[in-house]
Formats: C-alpha cells, sequence, structure tokens
C-alpha cells in the first residue's frame, strides 16, 4: 500500500551538527521558559488572581505540565504522518498564541485553563524535538547527542527566574508571557528557514486510530523500553516536586526570597553538569551502566537528604544536596530516554509522542503529591525524593530482570501496519 509522503523540506544543505543541536536545545527551552520564568512571579498572580491558598500556586507550573501529557500523545503521530518540520511549525503557532492569552486572563480558573492549553502546543517542543534527534541517530551517540542538546537547554532553566524576576522589576507579571510569544515567532522562524524535514518517506505512516493504537501497543509491551520509560518519569517527578514547591522553600522556609532566582540557578546548573559529564562517559561506559550508577547514587543522597531536612539544614546545605541530586537525575534522564527509544527507530514520532506523555503524567503526578505536601518544611520533599528513587531502581530491575550494568544492543521492533 502507497504511503503518502511528508512535504518537501525547503532547498538547503542539510542542517550542520552544531546548529542542529543549539537549535534543538532552544525549541526544547520554550518549554523550560514557560515553566521556570513563572517561578518568581507565582505568589503576584496568585494573589492578584484570587487563587484559593498558598498551596495552589503551584498549578500554574503543574497544569502546563498536565497540557504537555495530552499533547504527547497527538504530535508524535501527527509528526508521524505529516512530518517534523509541519507539526512542529503549527505548534509553535499554537504556542504563540496561548502565551498571548496567558499574559490577558482576567481570572485564576481561567488562567489555568489556558495553561493547559499552552501545555498542549508546547508538548511538539519535546516530542517532535526527540523524534527528530532519534531520525539522525541512535544507541549510546543519541544519548551523547541529547546529552549536549540538554547541556545547551540547561542555560534556560539556571537564567529564566532571573529573567521573571528582572520583568517583575519593571512590569507586571503578564510581560512574562509576551515574552514567551516573541520568543516562539523568533524560533519559528528559525525553523522554517533552517530545519530540513528528517521523517524519511519509507517511514511515514497513515494516521489513523489502529496504526497508533498496534504502535502503542508495541511501545508499552517492550518489557525494558516501559521500564526506562517509566524508572525515569519516576526520578523526574521527584524533581517536579522540588520546581513545584521550590519558591515556597526558599521564601517562605528559609526566608531568602531575594536570592530565589540564584538559589534555583546553582541547583539547575547540577543538571547542566550532570549532561555535559553524560556527553563524555556514555560512550565509553554505555547509556545503562552510567544512568543506572546514578540512580544508585540518587538514592544514597536521598537519605542524606532525609537526615538533613530532619536536622532543620541551613539554605546552602540544602541547596547543596539538592543540586547533587539534581544532577543525578542529569545522568538519569537523558540515557533512560535514549535506551526507552533505542527499539523504535521505523515508529520514532509514535514512540516518542507514547512515552512522553506517559512520563509527563506520571512525573507531574508525582509533582504535584510531593509538592502539595509542603509544610513548611523540607521533609516531604526530602522523602519524595527517596520514594521516587526506590520505586525507579525496581522499576528498572524489573525491566532487566534483575541485572545491572549491562551493555546490550537492542534490535529495531517491525513497523506496525494497519
Amino acid at each position: 500500500m502507497h504511503q503518502p509522503s511528508p512535504p518537501s523540506p525547503p532547498a538547503h544543505a542539510a542542517l550542520p551538527q552544531r546548529e542542529f543541536v543549539v537549535m534543538m536545545a532552544l525549541v526544547m527551552a520554550l518549554n523550560a521558559l514557560a515553566i521556570d520564568a513563572m517561578l518568581p512571579a507565582l505568589p503576584a498572580m496568585a494573589a492578584q488572581l484570587g487563587a484559593p491558598d498558598a498551596n495552589a500556586q503551584q498549578l500554574v507550573i503543574s497544569v502546563y505540565f498536565f497540557g504537555l501529557g495530552a499533547g504527547a500523545l497527538v504530535h508524535g503521530p501527527l509528526a508521524d504522518r505529516f512530518g517534523r518540520r509541519r507539526v512542529i511549525l503549527w505548534s509553535m503557532a499554537g504556542y504563540f498564541c496561548a502565551a498571548l492569552a496567558s499574559g490577558l486572563a482576567p481570572d485564576w480558573t481561567l488562567l489555568l485553563v489556558i495553561r493547559f492549553i499552552h501545555g498542549l502546543f508546547g508538548a511538539a517542543m519535546g516530542v517532535v524535538s526527540t523524534a527528530i534527534v532519534r531520525d539522525r541517530t541512535q544507541g549510546d551517540e543519541m544519548a551523547r547527542l541529547l546529552s549536549m542538546i540538554f547541556l545547551i537547554f540547561m542555560i534556560v532553566p539556571i537564567i529564566a527566574p532571573t529573567i521573571g524576576q528582572g520583568v517583575l522589576l519593571v512590569a507586571d507579571w503578564r510581560w512574562i508571557f509576551l515574552l514567551l510569544a516573541v520568543m516562539s515567532i523568533i524560533m519559528g522562524l528559525w525553523i522554517y528557514r533552517r530545519l530540513p524535514e528528517t521523517l524519511a518517506p519509507e517511514d511515514v505512516l497513515p494516521f489513523k486510530p489502529t496504526v497508533m493504537a498496534k504502535s502503542w501497543a508495541a511501545v508499552a509491551t517492550h518489557r525494558s523500553a516501559t521500564a526506562y520509560m517509566l524508572g525515569s518519569a519516576i526520578a523526574v517527578g521527584a524533581n517536579f516536586g522540588f520546581l513545584n514547591s521550590s519558591q515556597q522553600i526558599i521564601a517562605g522556609h528559609f526566608g531568602r526570597g531575594d536570592i530565589f532566582p540564584l538559589a534555583f540557578a546553582c541547583v539547575a546548573g547540577g543538571l547542566a553538569v550532570a549532561n555535559y559529564s553524560n556527553s563524555k562517559l556514555v560512550l565509553r561506559f554505555g547509556a545503562r551502566r552510567v544512568s543506572q550508577t546514578a540512580l544508585l547514587s540518587f538514592i544514597l543522597l536521598s537519605v542524606v537528604q532525609w537526615w538533613l531536612a530532619g536536622k532543620g539544614e541551613t539554605l546552602p546545605v540544602f541547596i547543596a544536596i539538592v543540586t547533587l541530586n539534581m544532577s543525578m537525575v542529569g545522568f538519569i534522564a537523558a540515557n533512560f530516554s535514549s535506551i526507552a527509544m533505542e527499539p523504535f527507530g521505523h515508529i520514532a514520532g509514535t514512540a516518542s509522542s507514547f512515552q512522553n506523555a506517559v512520563r509527563t503524567f506520571v512525573a507531574a503526578g508525582l509533582g504535584v503529591v510531593i509538592g502539595q505536601a509542603y509544610d513548611g518544611s523540607t521533609v516531604p520533599l526530602a522523602q519524595g525524593y527517596l520514594f521516587c528513587g526506590i520505586l525507579a531502581l525496581l522499576v528498572v530491575l524489573w525491566g532487566e530482570r534483575g541485572r545491572l550494568f549491562t551493555r546490550p544492543n537492542p534490535p529495531r521492533l517491525p513497523i506496525p501496519r494497519a
């Protein structure tokens, strides 16, 4: 049966790797900017729009994550049918409109609804970008490339709260959303001019529920891929818990809201260092060995974090231990994601879509539970980190049938057909 081909890209040479890495990193960073730049403004948003309680301000972040999860289910199959380039450009336009609408929201409920829609379009930035990377490479090389992308991407979470704080010094919080809209225009123009289509004509899949269901079933029933997909989600869920409650912990518990952007930058810097190190280590030792070592270290650090929380640690000590744990998640996330995608080269868009959706829903759910448990201390966060670390290890042990530190080369699965 003849399969439809994706739209032809503009006539220009293939994107050089350096430009490709920077482009993919900044596309993904639009989501980080839509999340982390909000953090200093959460109290002002909640107060002006009438949020019901202090912990409710976290929902500005959480509902965006749930939008990311829901959107991820759609963008992958669309990208497998119509091509990566077209889907990401249309999504960029939707991101622009939702950013403007968020800045004009007249009440708390409507802001949360628009933030969910914003996340629906933002999901393409992660899903389609991951599929594009998988189109170009695979295996440990894919893990290395993702680490390079994440390294540049992590610059945005480091500086995003400072950007948000800077906007608040000269304007209302609504102008943060205008900044997001402007950034989406810039990225959309860059993609339109420079990004060629990476989906091979023979890998185009019809946009049919039966094909999508078969593809999702292929992903969900692959034991190892499912384990690493869930393991990544659980580990990232701990960080979502920190993200949701970070402003309250630093400004409320420690009483240092004045240095919140700097404190957050230190923590986010741990992820950047981890991704840079991972890009060097993964080709030598393999994605499994590096990430599984990081997971065990994450658990040990979480035990220390819980003990320190019970002792009433100072802000510098808290920042140091969370930064170390954040760096372990950096090793875990890139490699677990790469391992989970390895078997699905011929359905990369749909596989990336399904895996991103599951990861985001699980991580966002855990993040909400950990964040809403905030009680004026750092103990709930420490407990959440330890719980997530142990659960992620159990899931990986199930997926690997009790074996750790191996370096297999799994075969590629066939393409599901209608």
